[in-house]
């Protein structure tokens, strides 16, 4: 499979999560709003997903994929089983470990995750009930994400991508039935949560099995290879989790806040749909393209996939940056303004989704940048620089926060994102892969210019027919019009600028990796 088809498979499927995700908390609006029950919901779903980002999709894949990569590359398909299965026996034990402590360590975790809530005991104790329903769930999808990233590597991945959908889809079941039934909601989503755990893991561990990669298994064993996958992934666990780490740091903070942390969580949930588009679709593609490049030592290769992922970064992060930064207001009313949630939660989550926009190309090309320093087997150097990225996100939030409230701390971690991605940038000068190309300098100016036509014209559309539509369900068929308008503007302007052509698109997906 080429890497542009990788790419535009994973990113195509995650795009439907991430649609359906939007879709989950568009529900979670209506029925709990932006008030206590939403930002207990919201910090307690936080923690095992904050554990799932940085060890096991951040430390545990970036460490396990490259060696599995590798195993498979040079040594065959038995030696990378074997190697998937003693992974599998020492990361089943961790995760046993780690969940435990988590369930009775909980209220310490809360703590530190919404220090706010002390203030409201009674919305801490429900955030505590509801990270202690859900926290397991860390275990269930850190094992998905260890089937995942054979997938991966094998070239799976649409199934991978696919996966995540059943997490929102289980949670709209749940409040759906918390609705008929009269359960209560923060509860329901929890439960709902933690069965969609199960249904993940058992879709990506069929898939693997069909695909000769069943793992059997074994008591934990720390081997020469565990040794080193696990030198590798403790750094790692900082550097690919910097910016959740960030953003935990910000929710601690926003709990001071009332509304800060669900105004914030919405926001999140709008700016993540380029990301996961576009951004988880090169951090899967990427590094196991770049890991078997680095193992037949073909710098040519890995240079021309660095630079082709950056490319296919930058024409999907600009102008969904543009769009964000262009009619936040418009996108938070028409999707998540009812029920619980008002005008003055739609200006509130309206000001973070514009500050997340600035960051979105960073976040982007992170993806890209990163698996330069992990295809060798380097974990080291982006640890320090993550160090670097959360130490400039820590100071702007804690002291932009006396300035200017919660909303310091969205701009923050875009800054942060910035600070960190020019860094790793800089410390890979004397890496082969990383020159960038003619093609790329050519045409990423032009990707800035076609998202910035394109912004003038959906601010424009915006203000002249939103107004109108406002109360009225058309407003829907207006955003809907709107995004298709901007979408249709984008590429007619990438055309017109020499930035592309639709031949050239359907010949990335079909060249060969």
């Amino acid at each position: 499979m080429s890497l542009g088809r990788a790419m535009a498979a994973f990113g195509g499927v995650t795009l439907l999560s991430r649609v359906a995700g939007l879709a989950r908390d568009v529900m979670i609006a209506r029925y709990l709003g932006a008030g206590p029950a939403s930002d207990a919901f919201f910090a307690a779903f936080r923690l095992p997903n904050m554990f799932r980002r940085i060890f096991a999709e951040g430390a545990f894949t970036t460490a396990f994929m490259p060696m599995f990569a590798k195993a498979l590359e040079r040594e065959g398909p038995e030696k990378a089983r074997d190697f998937g299965a003693q992974a599998q026996a020492v990361l089943g034990s961790v995760l046993v470990g780690v969940t435990l402590v988590a369930l009775i360590f909980m209220p310490v975790l809360v703590y530190v995750i919404a220090a706010g809530f002390g203030e409201d005991p009674e919305k801490r104790d429900l955030a505590i009930l509801l990270a202690r329903i859900m926290f397991p769930y860390l275990a269930l999808i850190s094992l998905t994400a260890l089937y995942s990233a054979m997938l991966n590597a094998l070239g799976r991945f649409a199934i991978t991508a696919a996966a995540p959908i059943l997490l929102n889809l289980f949670m709209i079941l749940g409040m759906v039935l918390a609705a008929r039934f009269g359960w209560p909601m923060a509860q329901s989503l929890a439960i709902s949560s933690l069965l969609a755990g199960f249904g993940q893991l058992w879709i990506v561990w069929r898939a693997a099995g069909k695909l000769g990669m069943s793992l059997e298994l074994r008591r934990p064993r720390l081997t020469p290879e565990m040794k080193g996958m696990a030198r590798f992934a403790l750094p790692a666990a900082v550097s690919g989790g910097a910016t959740q780490i960030n953003i935990v740091i910000g929710t601690s903070i926003a709990s001071f806040f009332a509304g800060a942390v669900s105004w914030l969580s919405y926001a999140d949930r709008l700016y993540q749909l380029p990301l996961g588009l576009v951004g988880a679709a090169i951090g899967a593609a990427l590094l196991p393209e770049l890991s078997r490049r680095a193992a037949a030592e073909d710098a040519k290769g890995a240079q021309e996939a660095l630079n082709r992922a950056m490319e296919f970064g930058l024409l999907g992060a600009l102008p969904a940056a543009a769009a964000l930064l262009a009619i936040p207001g418009t996108l938070i009313s028409v999707m998540f303004e009812r029920g619980g949630f008002g005008p003055s939660d739609t200006q509130a989550t309206a000001q973070a989704v514009a500050l997340y926009a600035l960051g979105v190309p960073a976040f982007v090309l992170l993806k890209a940048v990163a698996p330069i320093y992990y295809a060798r087997e380097d974990s080291k150097t982006p640890l320090r620089y993550a160090l670097w990225g959360m130490a400039v996100n820590t100071i702007l939030a804690l002291g932009g926060v006396w300035l200017w409230d919660w909303r310091a701390i969205p701009l923050a971690t875009s800054v942060a994102a910035w600070a960190n991605l020019w860094l790793l940038w800089r410390g890979a000068a004397h890496d082969p892969a990383r020159v960038i190309d003619a093609r790329l300098r050519k045409r990423a100016p032009r990707f800035l210019l076609a998202a910035l036509i394109m912004a003038a014209l959906v601010l424009i559309a915006d203000r002249t027919l939103m107004p109108e539509l406002a109360g009225s369900s058309l407003r829907y068929l207006g955003l809907a019009g709107i995004v298709l308008g901007a979408m249709a503007a984008y590429g007619l302007a990438l055309m017109a600028l020499g930035a592309g052509s639709l031949a050239e698109v359907k010949a990335a997906l079909r060249r060969k990796a």
